[in-house]
């Protein structure tokens, strides 16, 4: 058996999906996206591709290591997402061609349902409360929300008592047996984020998101220990060698993405070098069906794992959801705020093959906006 055709799609709403076949007809699925470069990871496939084609494609790890390492320059987004999405698609094919889930072939599950979480929006306290009041009528148990719009790099009294009120709003809508976390998106400077850590503190939100960016990291370590809110990070990490700085800085929580961050294979590393730190797990994944499923596979099969984040009503996905491009949505149905164990082989999702070459007919070019602030410099989104 050897890889003969290897396909992308990028379908709305701004996902990029790639398709591995066989001689032997069994084909894989994967989700290689960088959101708001989707036409760039495409192009990325296309190269990596002359390596695959014609190659063995039980043989996972030979390939990973190829295709991360074969080139002289490594690394970054849009590499990184592309080996990811081969790595998808090529641990479906394996698990279809053993009969097996993915979780089975990573050595077996470890806990029988997955935590789910819900985002919620809003700008204003009640808006939130209201929402999070319907998550909590659907069985959610935790949700996650932007801790602000767009914010000064050296936020306001008026900017944090805004996050403290929309963040109290939602603990007021839970109780205490359910969980809310914020995402910061790195929008404000290190005492900034300080600050608002201080602030939050007493609503003890399950973790704050990305207090920082990345190019911070120097100045992490002043950040975790400024409160007892656990730092969760890692959306914008692609390899474990980058997730070893902050484990070290202290952080609770890390956040590889798996269509970002080298797919299953690297997230299942990166899983292992935090668990040696003490660090809980909880896969980023705001994109679609095929990320979700093969961070659901890795969530089964991980000791560590928290919680994971999923899409499915985000605001991003206005005309498409997760369960636009599959022909059974159960694998997306939430019970009591949980992913139930799948025993389907591979990702554990049949993709609508029909329904992802029409819509890559339309394709897409979405990108992410670009905020500025008052004065017109730029704003972190």
């Amino acid at each position: 058996m050897k890889i003969e055709r290897i396909e992308t799609f990028l379908v709305p709403p701004r996902w990029l999906f790639c398709r591995i076949e066989t001689s032997d007809g069994v084909v894989g699925w994967g989700e290689p996206v960088v959101e708001g470069r989707a036409e760039v990871v495409q192009t990325a496939i296309e190269v990596l591709s002359e390596y695959l084609i014609g190659q063995d494609p039980l043989q996972i790890e030979r390939h990973w290591q190829v295709l991360s390492k074969g080139g002289f320059y490594r690394g970054g987004p849009v590499l990184s997402s592309a080996v990811a999405g081969l790595d998808h698609a090529l641990w479906d094919l394996a698990g279809k061609v053993y009969g097996a889930p993915v979780a089975s072939l990573l050595g077996g599950r470890v806990r029988d349902r997955v935590r789910v979480y819900a985002w919620v929006g809003g700008d204003e306290p009640a808006a939130v409360a209201d929402q999070v009041f319907e998550q909590v009528e659907a069985g959610m148990t935790a949700v996650k929300m932007n801790g602000s719009g767009r914010i000064s790099p050296s936020p306001s009294v008026a900017e944090i008592n805004d996050i403290v009120a929309r963040l109290g709003a939602a603990r007021g809508a839970l109780g205490d047996t359910r969980d809310v976390a914020i995402d910061l998106h790195g929008r404000v400077g290190v005492a900034g984020a300080r600050r608002i850590l201080r602030a939050v503190e007493d609503l003890q939100p399950l973790f704050v998101e990305e207090p920082v960016l990345p190019e911070h990291m120097a100045h992490l370590a002043e950040v975790v220990s400024t409160s007892t809110v656990p730092v969760a990070l890692g959306e914008r990490l692609y390899h474990r060698a980058d997730f070893l700085a902050p484990l070290n800085a202290g952080v609770a929580v890390v956040q590889p993405d798996v269509s970002h961050a080298g797919g299953i294979s690297e997230l299942r590393r990166i899983a292992v070098l935090a668990d040696t730190h003490g660090a809980m797990v909880a896969p980023h994944c705001p994109l679609g069906p095929i990320s979700l499923a093969a961070s659901l596979q890795v969530a089964f099969a991980t000791p560590n794992f928290l919680i994971q984040e999923q899409s499915r009503g985000i605001h991003y996905n206005v005309a498409s959801d997760l369960t636009s491009y599959v022909t059974d949505p159960a694998p997306f149905t939430w019970v009591n705020g949980h992913a139930e164990w799948n025993p389907l082989p591979g990702l554990g999702v049949t993709v609508d093959e029909a329904a992802v070459r029409a819509a890559a007919k339309t394709g897409h070019a979405w990108r992410n906006p670009v905020w500025t602030h008052e004065d017109g410099s730029f704003a972190e989104w």
